[in-house]
Parts: C-alpha cells; structure tokens; sequence
C-alpha cells in the first residue's frame, strides 16, 4: 500500500482566506514540516500566495508537495455560482500550476442547514426543481476541474451544507457521471452527520479518489447536536479531536484502503479554532504519529 501523508491549513484553524484570525501561511508551512509531514494542501484560496513563482519557492524551502485544495462555496445558492465559478478557476489554476492533483468541491454552512448538524430526520431537503439545479451546479464545476485543467475532482460532504447526510451524497454519485466526480471522503464528517464512515467506504471504495482524515469526541458530538451547537462552535468545542481518540476506526479504515488497492494522498484535516488550539504543530506530529503507529506508512 502506497499511501502518501499529507496535513492541511484548516488543522491551523484557517478556514477563509480572509479571516484576521489566520496564523501567517509560511508559518503553516514550516510548522507543517516540523511536523514530519512532506505534503500540504493549498487551503482556501487567496490564503496562500497566487503568484506560482512565491509559491513554488516556500514549498521548495520547506520540501513540501502541494496536494490539492478544497472549493468551498455556497453551492446551495444559486445567486452565489459566479462567486463558486470564481473561486473554481482560481483554485484550479492553483493546483495545475505546481502539479496538484485534487480538486474538492465542498458545500459550504447554509443558514437552512446548519441548525440540523448531525440531525439527518430533521433536516431541510430540496425540492426536486432545487436539487437539479443544484445538482448541475456542482457537475459543472467538476467537468471544468476535470476537463478543462486535468484534475482529478472529489466531492466532499460537509456538515450544515445540503451535501452532508450519506442519502444526499448517494444520490448525488447516482446522478453525476464518475468520470468527472470523485470522491474527497471525509472520515470525520461522515460520523458527524451519523452514519458509519467504514461502511461507506466499503460500498464505494472504487470511487474515492482521495481521503481527509478527522476523528470525532464522541462526548462531544453528543453534546454540540443536543444543543444544535453552530459548526465552528463546535470546532471550538474540540468536536474534531486528535486521530484514535474519537470514534472513527482508522485501522478498519486502512484496511478498506488496503483491500481496494487505494494508493497517494490521504490529508489530516483538523478543524479547530486558530485562537484555542493552543498546539496545532503538536497535534499535527500526534496525528502523524497515530498514522504510522498502525502502519499508514
């Protein structure tokens, strides 16, 4: 099994490229190769540098590979595509432009959905005219991702956004050619929303493209969905904690990637809050560290 590990920008907390909260992204950088790891995602776009020639320089003197970036954009909002279709080129120039191969498109909080994080028996659904504009939204992106720029694309549920509950992510597969549209599989979410994450796996194994690693505070998740706790105040809440001490089974999950002969880039995703986690690069080595200790190596 050649399995590549990688960490990403959001386990520092950076979310939006804009937010004042952001620690400096050359220090994520470096503080990501003191960590041990050889691989970085690009984070939202805008975060870090637009010019390839800046970009390529810190990468090389940190001895990072860029693997990919997430798209996450109000899908769900159809006034907003142009901002989707913005940030789509952006990001996917990004990627072509030091050889990245992941493009993930994500859902982003809608205010509609986010009171049922957690919640998939009360949750708001789309009516069907909704759904296949929706729908289409997020296939064109793909197809431009794929076709366009030669990358390959993923979909990535995503608590409090309209794809986030497994029946949605399901239909959504059905209904999108897999040529152009992956899958980005999300460890964390997947039990975030209450389904099992390994058995997801297990059914669709030959679509995932690419993996993000979170674990889950079962006491926590609890807690933040009987209170109907926002998503970031949960991420504050510490509902993401270290890898191996949540509820999702990462040696079951090897072994479904081991079993479909996945091979490349599987990311720590983190999410926290920039200004409570107060170790982000302890974390980040614990987290590689739990990896090889049951052989993601």
């Amino acid at each position: 099994m050649t399995i590549r590990i990688g960490n990403a920008p959001c386990s520092w907390g950076v979310e939006f490229a804009d937010d004042d909260r952001n620690p400096a992204w050359k220090s994520v950088l470096k503080e990501c190769a003191a960590a041990g790891y050889k691989g970085i995602e690009l984070g939202p776009v805008g975060y870090m540098p637009e010019d390839p020639a800046e970009l390529a320089d810190a990468l090389a003197e940190y001895d990072l590979e860029l693997i990919g970036s997430v798209v996450f954009r109000p899908y769900h909002d159809p006034a907003a595509f142009d901002e989707v279709l913005d940030a789509t080129h952006r990001t996917a120039r990004a990627l072509k432009a030091h050889g990245a191969e992941h493009m993930v498109l994500i859902d982003s909080i809608s205010p509609r959905r986010a009171p049922t994080a957690g919640r998939a028996s009360e949750a708001e659904q789309m009516g069907k005219a909704e759904w296949t504009a929706y729908r289409d939204r997020i296939a064109e992106t793909a197809r431009i991702g794929t076709e366009e720029y030669g990358l390959t694309v993923g979909i990535h549920a995503h608590a409090a956004g309209f794809m986030d509950f497994e029946p949605e992510l399901d239909r959504l597969l059905n209904e999108v050619d897999e040529k152009i549209l992956k899958i980005c599989f999300d460890t964390g979410h997947h039990s975030y929303a209450g389904f099992d994450p390994v058995a997801f796996m297990k059914r669709n194994a030959d679509r995932i493209s690419y993996m993000h690693f979170k674990d889950i505070a079962p006491s926590v998740k609890a807690e933040v969905i009987a209170n109907r706790t926002g998503f970031y105040d949960a991420c504050g809440q510490g509902i993401f904690c270290n890898l191996g001490d949540g509820d999702v089974d990462f040696k079951a999950v090897r072994q479904v990637l081991l079993d479909a002969g996945f091979t490349g880039w599987c990311t720590v995703e983190q999410d926290c809050d920039p200004l409570l986690d107060p170790d982000p690069v302890g974390d980040a080595r614990k987290n590689r560290e739990f990896l090889e200790s049951i052989e993601f190596n």
